[in-house]
């Protein structure tokens, strides 16, 4: 298995340790977004996409992020749970949605991921620079082949907003309420 395209956002925000996001694919056939790179004690590394653990109301089951006070839903105070602990006894808050399973691959992603990120580091230093990755949504996905420039990026079939059909809660902030879905 090959990686065979790295696509690296750079964050804006000097100082910061969340330096830039990136999706890799692997044999022009899977990708995974939303890695992310990070400026560690002995320079930067890739941590993998993840979500926030959650635990559920006892009164209502909605759930709920674990560090939160109270229940998004209902209100009701929440004690704070019992969270797993990592090696260095820091609660889990996050999982990892993809990650390697050995070592290897967690270094060849790694080596190849900080690679891309450093030139893009340099690239942006360019005029014009355009970043690699796009905030594509999973409707409008273009392969690498294919890719849409963000300029010339259509708006699904419709291609001026007057030509986009009006939903109902656009129809309540439009100032012309004479015609439309009240009708």
């Amino acid at each position: 298995m090959d990686i065979t395209e790295v696509r690296v956002k750079l964050m804006e925000e000097p100082g910061e340790r969340l330096q830039a996001f990136c999706s890799i694919t692997f044999d022009d056939a899977f990708v995974v977004r939303d890695l992310k790179i990070i400026e560690g004690v002995t320079g930067p590394f890739v941590a993998m996409p993840s979500r926030k653990l959650t635990s559920h109301c006892p009164q209502c089951g909605c759930k709920n992020h674990l560090r939160a006070s109270f229940c998004n839903q209902c209100g009701k105070r929440l004690k704070e749970p019992s969270a797993a602990r990592d090696d260095d006894g820091r609660a889990k808050l996050y999982a990892d949605i993809a990650h390697p399973i050995n070592s290897a691959c967690r270094e060849m992603i790694q080596q190849r991921v900080i690679r891309a990120f450093e030139e893009e580091k340099a690239n942006a230093k360019m005029p014009g620079y355009v970043s690699s990755y796009d905030d594509f949504d999973a409707d409008d996905y273009a392969p690498p082949t294919t890719r849409i420039q963000p300029a010339e990026k259509p708006r699904g079939p419709h291609k001026t907003p007057a030509e986009k059909p009006q939903t109902a809660t656009a129809a309540l902030h439009n100032k012309d309420f004479g015609a439309g879905i009240f009708d």
